[in-house]
């Protein structure tokens, strides 16, 4: 029998959550803006350590601050990823803020802290300007080029086993 864990994907609108759970479940990519209303629920079986994980993943609706979510979408969450948009400064300028409020309202629930579109690094703006203590255990992936992808539901999924 697998073990059932469910995951939330909370950032602001447009930082890709959807795309990375399309590339993860679907193994695909579409360039044209989805705009997630409420919540969509996917789900992947997975094998961590030899056991059968069932993980339930919560796509929802993006938000300026997870204050604004709807309670019910969170409670009972085993992990959480926090999405940011690494070419949009306005989605990861208040990450200590929406870490915290995570931390003080799910203490002990995982977070999984990724930067997503880093496909449009440049050499100018690349991972060197995320150097921040912050951004220390950060995935950075590509919904797009699919790289990284896997192993930000690998890591979560290991630390929420």
């Amino acid at each position: 029998m697998a073990t059932v864990r469910k995951i939330v994907l909370l950032g602001h609108f447009g930082v890709g959550k959807t795309s990375l759970v399309r590339r993860y479940i679907d193994s695909q990519f579409s360039e044209d803006y989805l705009v997630t209303v409420g919540v969509h629920v996917k789900k992947k079986d997975v094998i961590i350590d030899d056991e059968k994980v069932t993980l339930i993943i919560w796509d929802i609706e993006g938000n300026n601050s997870i204050e604004k979510t709807r309670n019910s979408y969170l409670l009972g969450s085993h992990g959480f990823m926090y999405i940011f948009d690494v070419n949009r400064p306005e989605s990861y300028n208040t990450l200590q803020t929406e870490l915290d409020y995570l931390n003080d309202n799910f203490n002990g629930v995982p977070v999984c802290i990724v930067g997503n579109k880093c496909d449009l690094f440049t050499n100018d703006f690349n991972i060197d300007f995320f150097k921040d203590s912050i951004y220390k255990d950060c995935h950075f992936t590509s919904a797009k080029t699919g790289d990284n992808v896997e192993a930000i539901f690998r890591d979560i999924a290991k630390r929420i086993q």
